[in-house]
């Protein structure tokens, strides 16, 4: 089953459970799902890598909220953004553990021929489609620049 079918079979579930949390999490990402596809010169279709991608996006922005809310000791809206957070990260594959990331980043660097910093371009390249929702970015950008010697 494509994802956004599955986000579209959850919010049933969510509203026969009268499960709010999760309800309102997934209309906002069925709602950026529309966006996407709706947005000037997109294909008017949504693949699972370009769902997956809007997912990784809306927790990514999640955290960045929760991490500001915690802060400014606002323990009511970080506990939203984090229940949020959780919701999301069931659509998201396992995250990569550090070895995982490490081994998969040497592979893409031997690929592209990288031998320096001054390649990370390239290996990011290569890395951000293929690690999409695997893993966060800036932390494949600093283990990549890590490996090639940076």
């Amino acid at each position: 089953m494509p994802l956004n079918e599955k986000i579209n079979e959850d919010i049933k579930s969510a509203m026969l459970s009268k499960d709010k949390d999760r309800l309102e999490t997934l209309r906002s990402v069925k709602a950026a799902f529309l966006v996407a596809l709706t947005e000037k010169g997109g294909t008017h279709q949504l693949t699972d890598d370009a769902a997956l991608k809007i997912i990784a996006k809306l927790l990514k922005q999640r955290k960045d909220s929760a991490i500001i809310y915690k802060e400014q000791n606002r323990n009511d809206l970080y506990q939203k953004e984090m229940t949020e957070a959780a919701v999301l990260e069931e659509y998201l594959p396992v995250p990569l553990t550090e070895e995982e990331l490490t081994n998969v980043l040497k592979d893409i660097i031997s690929q592209a021929g990288a031998t320096s910093v001054a390649d990370l371009g390239k290996v990011m390249a290569v890395a951000s489609k293929q690690l999409a929702g695997k893993a966060d970015g800036k932390m494949v950008a600093a283990k990549a620049r890590e490996i090639l010697g940076g």
